[in-house]
């Protein structure tokens, strides 16, 4: 069996400096990919958040219309009541970003349809504390509907209008998502 060494040297293994160089190149470049890394999870944090939102947005708009009733988008508190319009979310008065609930009223009452939490490490500011939309085709109840969603924190990797996302409402109640900060040309 010894004569089959001779013809397959490799087959002996590696020895401890070969296996040393290699596991060191190897940590190399991990430190190397992890800030792009984490600025790719940050990144796919915004996009996943922002869809959430529009969503929000599309599916109370078409619930106004189908209940033929007022339907609200809000920031909520963790256990989905709607958040009074001076109170905060953890980050400011203007912050979405500890979830917000879609809800109803009808009869007098109010209940909730939809309750989203919030996600810490993601940014959602929008100037208004509620929007409403209001049958029969789901208009848009206020103005200034910009909602401007980034990554928290921010940091030299995520920095720039490539990692942010606009959510703009018209009139009309239709919301769409473009990429880039609110004040940015489009």
């Amino acid at each position: 069996m010894n004569r089959y060494i001779t013809y397959f040297p490799w087959s002996r293994g590696f020895t401890l400096t070969e296996t040393l160089v290699v596991v060191a190149l190897l940590a190399v470049l991990a430190v190397a990919a992890t800030p792009g890394i984490t600025a790719w999870r940050a990144r796919d944090q915004v996009d996943a958040r922002a869809r959430v939102l529009l969503g929000t947005f599309a599916y109370a708009r078409s619930e106004a219309v189908r209940r033929g009733a007022r339907v609200t988008v809000c920031r909520a508190d963790s256990a989905g009541n709607c958040l009074a319009a001076g109170a905060a979310c953890p980050s400011g008065a203007a912050d979405w970003s500890c979830g917000w609930a879609v809800t109803v009223a009808q009869a007098g009452a109010t209940s909730a349809l939809r309750i989203q939490s919030g996600l810490p490490s993601v940014s959602v500011s929008g100037a208004l504390t509620a929007i409403a939309f209001t049958p029969p085709a789901g208009q848009a109840i206020g103005s200034l509907r910009n909602f401007e969603l980034a990554p928290r924190p921010t940091s030299p990797a995520t920095s720039g209008n490539r990692w942010r996302r606009c959510i703009r409402i018209a009139a009309g109640g239709r919301a769409r998502m473009t990429e880039g900060a609110c004040g940015a040309s489009s």
